[in-house]
């Protein structure tokens, strides 16, 4: 039986663009293992509640790289930082975690992620997490009403070398949509109950 929130959901919402496709980042860094870091990507130029205007969440993409602290310069290699295989686990959720990471059932995720580094092969593979992170045309994006989406990181496994870091990069194509207000309403109410 569908919850009264997937009732609210379930029709199709309908939304018109009122901008193109434009991208969002935000860049955690990494340098201390087990410690998730969580930073906010700020919507609150783009919501509007007065006019029923959202984002549009199109797609999103993550990006681990390797700083050097000592040349300030980015690799896309992980040997040689990693002392060891390493896991890294991504998160972006459009209600305010902190810097714990939700389960998949939480209504507030958006994307996820996890990144799988074999030291031994020097092979990075994509891990278990298979949570969607490309929603296809506007009318199955991902509405977001609320000010700011959170992004979360960590890395777990094994130490960093001297002077690395890890930094992860949330890379998110958006648009500013108009939701009639039957639909911004449904997505209001589904955010306040998510809360609770």
């Amino acid at each position: 039986m569908l919850s009264f929130i997937g009732l609210i959901l379930h029709h199709c919402i309908m939304a018109k663009a009122k901008t193109g496709s434009f991208w969002l980042t935000e860049e955690l860094i990494l340098d201390t293992v087990d410690t998730a870091v969580q930073g906010p990507i700020s919507l609150a130029s783009y919501v509007d509640v007065g006019d029923r205007q959202a984002i549009a969440v199109e797609e999103v993409d993550f990006v681990v790289q390797v700083f050097n602290t000592t040349t300030n310069a980015y690799t896309n290699s992980f040997q040689g930082a990693a002392g060891g295989d390493t896991t890294w686990a991504i998160q972006l959720a459009d209600l305010n975690p902190g810097t714990q990471f939700i389960g998949a059932d939480d209504n507030s995720l958006i994307a996820s992620g996890a990144l799988l580094y074999d030291d031994g092969n020097n092979v990075a593979s994509l891990g278990p997490d298979l949570f969607p992170d490309t929603f296809g045309t506007l009318d199955e994006a991902r509405m977001v009403v609320s000010e700011n989406l959170f992004f979360v990181a960590a890395f777990h496994g094994s130490a960093l070398a001297a002077n690395r870091e890890y930094r992860v990069t949330a890379r998110v194509k958006c648009k500013i949509v108009t939701l009639s207000l039957k639909d911004f309403m449904s997505i209001a109410v589904q955010s306040s109950a998510s809360e609770n």
